[in-house]
Formats: structure tokens, C-alpha cells, sequence
């Protein structure tokens, strides 16, 4: 309720009360609304510019940004175990596999190689967090590059290592008689004495001791290239090529198991013990070429023979004696 106000009349000896003029009020009461309005506008303002209250949508969204911060966190911590794991395959992959098949190495520039040309990340630019999803989405870039690098380098290692593993059956590397079948090793590679003339001849061969029919298996994967008695001295005789400049020869045989033009593998009976041609007794002359050079047999019977054999081997193929062909 609003104050009456009097003033003293000294004509009437009373008082009167003060009548306020209407422009006044009307004033007043725009003053008072226009200043209302003004400080009602401020404080709005404050409010929409500070945190002290936030609608319920704005909560929600403060909330989802805080969501989204903590799984990009959670995210870089995922791919650091991620780049761990990889540079420890990396390593690997340039210190053991590659150098075990005699590959190149990857270098470290090639593996860690960035992103050249247009900006790939110009449409993640201009948000808040901008520079934080643009670091992320690059560094899951090139962890993806370097996935894809590793990826193809396994691919050349697995080529390399089905090579090899073909190479290492194809080499001639067991003896081509059981030991059970044999009677003795009479002659091995070197300088011997010839059967027929007596003279100091060159040896290219071992000479295996076993009865007529002992089966003879071949000493590593390839092609029979020759089955046939047509070669001087050798009598029935068969030739593997075993690719890699590798031929194993078997020479004197009574009979063939294979023909020619047949692939074998290593292990397979080709053919039988015999006395064929420039020969003083039933026996095996067996030759290994390589790169057409004629070579020691005896350093490659590394998948058959067990140490102590191999060893009585050598102390018979070194001695000096005559050789059957």
C-alpha cells in the first residue's frame, strides 16, 4: 500500500493531502519497468554466460562430451598397446624372420612414413575439439599404414619360407640305401685305386656294398631326367634334377622304379641294386652334382645318418682303397 503524504496549509490551519502530479507517475512507473527489464536482461545474460545454471539439455550434452573425451582416452591407451605390439613384430619381422630368409630389412622410415599431399583432415577442422580428433584420426592412420606394411612384409616372408622349405627337401640329403641294407660302404669321394686298370683314378662318387636288389631311394624331391643305360661306364643308371642346381646320380642298377620325366620325392624307391656296366660287384655308385661340378656326396646326408653313423661313414669314405667301378 502506497504512502499518503500531507502538507501544512498555514491558510486553513489544516493539513492537506499532497496530490502527486500524473506525469510524474506516469514516469515513474516507466522508470521503474525500464529499469526492471535492464537488470532482468543482465542477469539473463550472466546466466547464459556462466555455469551457475545450465537447462537440462545443456547438462545432457556436458555429459556426452565427457563421455566422448573419456573413450578417446580410453582409445589412445588402446592404440599405444597397439603400437607396442606392432613395433615388437616389427623387430621381429627385421631381426629374425627377414634376416633368417635373407630378405632386407623394412627401413624404420618406410615403416613410420606419413601422409603427403592434401590435407586428408580438413573436414574434421573447426570444432572444439578439433585437434584432439584430428591427432587420433592420424595416429590411427599410421598405425593402419604400418599394419598394411607389416601385413605385405608376412606375405613375402611366407613366400620365402614355402621356398625354403622346398629348397631343403629338394637338396639330396639322405643316403639312398638303408644302413640295414647294406653290407659295407666301400669307396667313398677322392682319389682311388681303378678295379680294372689299377691305376690312381679320381673317384667322383661312394660306392655303397649291398646285394643285388636293394632297393634304392631317392635322396630329395625332383624330376627323373635320365633312366637308361646309355651313359659310358655307369650301366643302368638314373639322374634326379632337383632344381636349385642340385642332380643326384645313381649309377650300376639292375632295374629302374621310375621313368623318365616322373617327379619324386625324397624317399621314394627309384630303383634296385646291380652290377650294370663298368662294375666289379653288386653295388651303388652314387654321384651329387652341383652347378654341373661333381661334389662330395657325404655332406649331405645330414637327414638320415645319426652322428656315430655319420662318423663311421667319414672314417671309411676317407680311407684309401679300391673302388668297385
Amino acid at each position: 500500500m502506497s504512502k499518503v503524504k500531507y502538507y501544512y496549509d498555514p491558510d486553513t490551519l489544516s493539513y492537506r493531502k499532497i496530490e502527486p502530479e500524473k506525469s510524474k507517475r506516469y514516469r515513474n512507473i516507466t522508470f521503474f519497468f525500464l529499469g526492471s527489464f535492464l537488470f532482468g536482461l543482465l542477469g539473463l545474460i550472466l546466466l547464459l554466460n556462466t555455469n551457475i545454471i545450465n537447462t537440462p539439455r545443456e547438462l545432457s550434452l556436458q555429459r556426452e562430451v565427457k563421455n566422448y573425451e573419456l573413450q578417446f582416452e580410453l582409445l589412445n591407451k588402446k592404440m599405444e598397446q597397439i603400437e607396442d605390439v606392432l613395433a615388437n613384430i616389427e623387430d621381429r619381422d627385421n631381426n629374425i624372420y627377414r634376416l633368417y630368409f635373407e630378405a632386407n630389412p623394412i627401413p624404420e622410415e618406410q615403416r613410420r612414413a606419413g601422409f603427403g599431399g592434401i590435407n586428408r583432415y580438413k573436414s574434421l577442422e573447426g570444432f572444439n575439439n578439433s585437434e584432439m580428433v584430428i591427432a587420433t584420426t592420424q595416429r590411427l592412420d599410421i598405425i593402419k599404414k604400418q599394419m598394411a606394411i607389416q601385413s605385405k612384409s608376412l606375405d613375402e616372408i611366407t613366400k620365402l619360407a614355402e621356398e625354403k622349405e622346398k629348397l631343403l627337401m629338394s637338396i639330396p640329403a639322405i643316403q639312398p640305401i638303408n644302413n640295414e641294407d647294406l653290407t659295407r660302404m666301400a669307396s667313398g669321394y677322392g682319389w682311388r685305386s681303378d678295379p680294372f686298370t689299377k691305376a690312381r683314378k679320381m673317384h667322383y662318387g661312394m660306392d655303397f656294398t649291398a646285394p643285388k636288389g636293394t632297393p634304392i631311394y631317392a635322396s630329395g624331391d625332383g624330376k627323373v631326367t635320365r633312366a637308361d643305360n646309355n651313359s659310358s661306364g655307369y650301366g643302368k643308371h638314373i639322374r634326379i634334377d632337383h632344381g636349385y642346381g642340385y642332380l643326384s646320380l645313381y649309377g650300376h642298377l639292375s632295374q629302374y622304379n621310375v621313368k623318365r620325366g616322373q617327379k619324386v620325392k625324397r624317399g621314394d624307391l627309384i630303383g634296385f641294386v646291380g652290377s650294370t656296366g663298368r662294375s666289379e660287384a653288386p653295388h651303388l655308385h652314387y654321384e651329387v652334382w652341383k652347378e654341373d661340378a661333381r661334389i662330395n656326396p657325404i655332406n649331405f646326408y645330414y637327414g638320415s645318418l645319426s652322428p656315430e653313423e655319420f662318423e663311421n661313414m667319414l672314417k671309411f669314405a676317407n680311407q684309401e682303397n679300391q673302388s668297385l667301378d
